[in-house]
């Protein structure tokens, strides 16, 4: 099978319309939240095109006028999202250093997994083979790092080695988190959600 030329790749990006008017920007505003449905119920492999539009109630047209591609849809929804995730742990860092390291564990824990859930294409995209690399690799860094700059500002500061950790730590077990809590049919569902945050807490009181 032939693979598409690293240049028909950015020609296809250079052929994303940035919506200038109001309208616009709405649209694509629906296309993309018709796609975090999508990608979230069926996976990037198994979603299409025609049934992201279908969501959106658009045209297949109107979809492929603003994202030629799936893949640049998702890369597109990344994006945002990523930027929504970055506001967020910037929110919370301006009370972190009010906070123990236990108390902002807990606010990571309850934020975190509000995001998750209220942007379910979140893991699913990043986890994509298709995924841009350098892309997948600057999100995650830069995510571990807010996390770790965030847990070395609390009172008392957790040493920034062990912040470091506790970052990777914590965005592992975040995604576990998030698929248990989708088990609503798991009679013991809150029980493995305590004894998540508890090993979180356990984790970060250690010297």
């Amino acid at each position: 099978m032939r693979m598409p030329s690293q240049n028909a790749s950015e020609s296809a990006k250079a052929a994303i319309r940035a919506p200038q008017r109001q309208r616009g920007r709405e649209r694509v505003a629906a296309l993309l939240k018709a796609g975090e449905v999508v990608f979230a119920e069926k996976g990037f492999d198994a979603a299409t095109m025609t049934e992201i539009a279908a969501q959106a109630k658009a045209s297949i047209g109107s979809l492929y006028q603003f994202f030629p591609t799936k893949e640049l849809l998702a890369d597109a929804l990344q994006t945002v999202n990523g930027e929504a995730l970055s506001r967020m742990l910037e929110a919370l860092g301006q009370k972190s250093e009010r906070l123990t390291p236990t108390e902002l564990l807990d606010c990571l824990f309850q934020d975190l997994s509000a995001f998750l859930i209220a942007h379910p294409s979140f893991v699913t995209l990043a986890d994509r083979p298709a995924a841009d690399k350098a892309q997948k690799t600057e999100r995650r860094n830069r995510m571990r790092s807010q996390i770790a700059t965030l847990l070395s500002r609390t009172n008392p500061p957790l040493p920034r080695e062990r912040a470091d950790v506790m970052a990777v730590i914590i965005l592992h077990l975040m995604r576990v988190s998030v698929a248990v809590s989708g088990e609503t049919d798991l009679p013991i569902r809150d029980a493995v959600l305590r004894d998540l945050r508890a090993m979180l807490v356990r984790q970060i009181n250690e010297p």
